[in-house]
């Protein structure tokens, strides 16, 4: 058994291409600018008119340096870009932090960053125009996507060529938002790959105005998206977790085929259940379901198209546009 070598960053997302350029490199540093820029034209969101939209453009910054004895420093902050509305909001902060990674020892982050419970449910979050929603909810206080003011740490161990073990762990110290109390939150997250799936299980707990906000979560997936075929299921069981509901279980499920050509087709499917209070019947939140179809006309350019079905609500949304990675 050996241990895992870890990648110096996080993705921010799983099935996304990466693109940065590099503007300076030396023996012992790097420093980049990437991100992307998308646009499309549809009924996306909250509208309920058809329009010009955006999805999720992003531009970031990210050095590195090696400060010896084996160990990596990096640094990356990331930042959400409202062009098309413009105004003082044109920027808002999405990611931001410092990390350092040793080959064996490990891999340490400190600030603003994706988290040990997205490492395990976002597997499912890969289509550009419609993946999870569930995960985004109050996801800075509760760290179920990207985590605000967090410490994790990762390692991983690879007993054989297709057989590895990954654990991370994660914390959160006490904060006051919008007159909602957080106490101390913490995660702890495992998953186990073989013969190209791998099994994941996270637990995400701590106290929301003195009353215990915890969640379990399990994930399958097999495959890479964009690369022949690829599923996933995420199943998540929580309390006064999800915002609103007492109670919750949430539910997503992806399948996609990817061709040689760049294209992928995709059919997604989320379904919230919960009960807003202790012995109440449950109610669904929201279930929906997207087809999807993404082409890679070039390694920085993704044209993407969708429609999403919403099975609860009959507020169905579409989408057709472009991604240009920078």
């Amino acid at each position: 058994m050996k241990i895992k070598l870890l990648t110096l960053a996080v993705a921010t997302t799983f099935g996304a291409p990466s693109f940065a350029v590099q503007v300076y490199e030396d023996n012992s540093s790097t420093f980049s600018i990437g991100g992307y820029v998308d646009v499309g034209v549809g009924e996306y969101g909250d509208s309920t008119e058809v329009e010009v939209h955006q999805v999720s453009p992003r531009l970031n910054i990210e050095g590195t340096h090696d400060i010896g004895n084996g160990v990596t420093v990096d640094a990356k902050g990331e930042w959400a870009i409202n062009y098309l509305n413009g105004g003082d909001n044109s920027f808002t902060t999405r990611l931001g932090y410092i990390g350092a990674t040793h080959e064996t020892a490990g891999r340490l982050v400190v600030g603003t960053q994706w988290t040990p419970y997205y490492d395990i449910l976002g597997v499912a979050d890969q289509p550009i125009a419609f993946a999870n929603d569930f995960l985004y909810a109050n996801q800075g206080n509760l760290g179920v996507a990207r985590g605000d003011k967090m410490v994790t740490y990762r390692n991983g161990f690879s007993f054989a060529n297709d057989m590895s073990l990954d654990f991370g762990l994660g914390w959160q110290g006490q904060k006051t938002d919008m007159l909602v109390d957080y106490d101390d939150r913490g995660q702890i997250s495992i998953a186990f790959s073989a013969l190209g799936a791998t099994l994941g299980y996270v637990y995400n707990g701590g106290e929301v105005d003195n009353e215990d906000a915890e969640s379990h979560g399990v994930a399958l997936s097999y495959g890479k998206y964009a690369d022949g075929i690829f599923g996933a299921l995420v199943y998540a069981d929580n309390d006064n977790f999800y915002p609103g509901y007492y109670e919750s279980q949430q539910y997503e499920a992806i399948i996609a085929y990817g061709l040689t050509s760049g294209t992928v087709f995709s059919v997604n499917y989320e379904f919230v259940e919960g009960k807003v209070t202790s012995g109440t019947p449950k109610t669904t939140d929201f279930e929906q379901s997207a087809i999807q179809v993404e082409h890679s006309f070039t390694q920085r350019f993704v044209g993407f198209a969708g429609y999403q079905f919403d099975i609860e609500d009959d507020d169905d949304k579409w989408s057709i546009g472009g991604r240009f990675f920078l």
